[in-house]
């Protein structure tokens, strides 16, 4: 496979970038290898993003040529010329817009991170790793690209089973698993598969905690079926990789801190009126890393979001009189869905783009396994005949999997507004029954 991998991306017209389509396999990692080899930026987008929002996505990119993974066919399309001079990755945002932000990452900016997640987690020839995150998300560049770079071993989960418990507990029981690296839910599925059969991993030495806030509860459960793990939280954003490390004392009250810069990051906190925050004290955070991307591939959100090689994260956080890192929350609407940043205004956007939708609220409901689950509000537009079958279907083809809410309540009856004509989203959520699913 890695040598028909390789031959089919050589003999691909031109030299720009490839867009690759496939689930996570074998094979698709073969082929994201005979990229890097062959010195091709790529961009694997995820396998359940909408139709119309990947082919966006890869016109945006520059991907003329793109290649399927499983078969090695190629498609012939349109795409847009980009200056991609230095670039091996491109990863994308969330997409809760239904079109990710693509986010090229330089080739010295993964190998400086490969290099740096390597010796801190002690990642070499023969290292057992774990993998639960999907192929298009920046934490396999630990996971997989990290691992494989010094010679050690990948453990794939299958997506397709990624929610049941009892395959996960067969598939790292497997595997004498050094290093793993998950978001809350896995840990919750696999935790809860592995107390009922009495198992433990004395061979995991390095256990990373990363997506989303880990709940306390959760923590604390930990130690007891990974006995000998050193834990850690780390932070960062797909635009700047990770950025902060935290070794957790699981017996610790309160949220896990964010911790402190990596090595050769930057951070500086910013108050309401965009002055440097000196000291203890809360702010926006602005980071700089040696792992970013530092823009984005459209030069406007670029400039919105990048100053001076600074990243605006959009997270509060308070650096406490030790120089301590803590998650205070949003200054937008942005939340975690399964480890996956998700944007409630853009979701309201998406669903707003239905004929049949007059109004949409999306709320984040706090949920211990998933981080948050989205319930969404919805006025039927009039004369229409709008249900939950066709509204789902359409958030499915615009938006990814984590960004459709699980919950949804339709409605004909106006919303509540503000004395400035806004919706009222407190008055609006008063009473709402949240367990309604479209699932």
């Amino acid at each position: 496979m890695a040598d028909a991998a390789f031959s089919t991306v050589v003999d691909l017209p031109g030299d720009g970038p490839v867009g690759l389509l496939g689930k996570k396999s074998p094979g698709t990692i073969a082929v994201v290898l005979a990229c890097l080899r062959a010195g091709r930026p790529f961009l694997l987008p995820s396998p359940d993003l909408g139709a119309d929002a990947r082919a966006e996505l890869f016109r945006v990119a520059g991907c003329a040529n793109v290649l399927h993974t499983e078969d090695l066919l190629v498609e012939v399309v349109a795409a847009n010329p980009v200056d991609l001079q230095g670039v091996g990755f491109m990863l994308a945002t969330s997409g809760s817009t239904g079109v990710p932000k693509v986010v090229p990452l330089p080739r010295a900016a993964v190998d400086a991170f490969t290099g740096w997640a390597a010796e801190h987690f002690g990642i070499g020839p023969g290292t057992v790793v774990f993998n639960y995150a999907p192929l298009n998300f920046d934490l396999c560049l630990l996971d997989v690209w990290t691992t494989l770079a010094r010679g050690g071993l990948v453990v794939l989960v299958d997506p397709e089973r990624a929610l049941d418990g009892r395959y996960l507990l067969r598939t790292f029981a497997g595997a004498d698993v050094e290093v793993v690296q998950g978001v809350p839910m896995f840990y919750r599925l696999l935790l809860d598969a592995a107390r009922a059969e009495g198992t433990t991993f004395p061979h995991v030495r390095e256990l990373v905690c990363t997506g989303d806030a880990t709940p306390t509860a959760l923590l604390r459960e930990l130690p007891e079926v990974f006995p000998n793990a050193r834990l850690h939280n780390v932070y960062g954003c797909t635009e700047t990789n990770d950025s902060f490390v935290h070794v957790i004392d699981p017996a610790a009250d309160g949220p896990v801190p964010i911790g402190r810069p990596i090595p050769g990051v930057h951070a500086v906190v910013v108050d309401e009126d965009g002055k440097t925050v000196v000291g203890e004290g809360t702010g926006e955070l602005l980071v700089s890393t040696p792992f970013q991307a530092g823009r984005y591939l459209d030069q406007t959100l670029t400039e919105k979001a990048w100053s001076e090689g600074f990243f605006r994260s959009g997270d509060r956080v308070r650096r406490d009189a030790d120089g301590l890192f803590h998650l205070v929350g949003r200054t937008d609407f942005q939340v975690k869905v399964r480890g996956v940043r998700t944007n409630l205004q853009e979701v309201e956007r998406v669903m707003l783009d239905h004929p049949g939708v007059a109004d949409a609220v999306v709320l984040a409901v706090p949920d211990d396994t998933a981080g948050h689950r989205l319930h969404a509000i919805v006025r039927r537009a009039p004369g229409e005949a709008l249900n939950s079958l066709g509204l789902r279907r359409h958030c499915a083809v615009n938006l990814p999997r984590t960004a459709v809410p699980s919950g949804l309540d339709i409605t004909d009856e106006e919303f509540p507004r503000t004395s400035t004509g806004k919706v009222d989203r407190k008055q609006l959520t008063k009473g709402v029954r949240l367990s309604a699913t479209i699932d």
